[in-house]
């Protein structure tokens, strides 16, 4: 009996800094992983400071919650995610409050340029 061999597919393998981005496109044997495929990518060359077992990686926006199971398909697009520096909702939350004293002190400054009593 003959052994038929994967057929190949084309995908993409992206990483982005807030100064510099990459998007690899490569050909990989079906059946491929999203972990296999970000090793194949060579990406790590232009980031190492990147490592690939323990990155979040993904699929077009969605994490894959284990790539080194989960195959990648023809057209695909993984992504590896940097590490968050902060906590989003704490970001959120402080934003809120900076824009809150902002309004306040706006607030104060106009009441104190209205003359009392409406004379000039």
């Amino acid at each position: 009996m003959m052994l038929m061999e994967e057929p190949d597919i084309q995908v993409e393998v992206a990483y982005a800094r807030a100064d510099e981005q990459k998007i690899i496109a490569l050909t990989v044997k079906q059946g491929t992983t999203v972990l296999e495929a970000a090793r194949a990518s060579g990406i790590v060359d232009y980031f190492p400071q990147i490592d690939l077992d323990t990155a979040k990686l993904g699929i077009f926006g969605k994490v894959v919650l284990n790539p080194a199971q989960q195959v990648v398909r023809a057209g695909e697009r993984v992504e590896i995610y940097r590490p968050l520096i902060a906590d989003p909702k704490e970001v959120r939350k402080l934003r809120a409050q900076r824009a809150k004293q902002n309004r306040s002190a706006e607030d104060a400054q106009l009441a104190g340029e209205e003359k009392p009593g409406g004379a000039p």
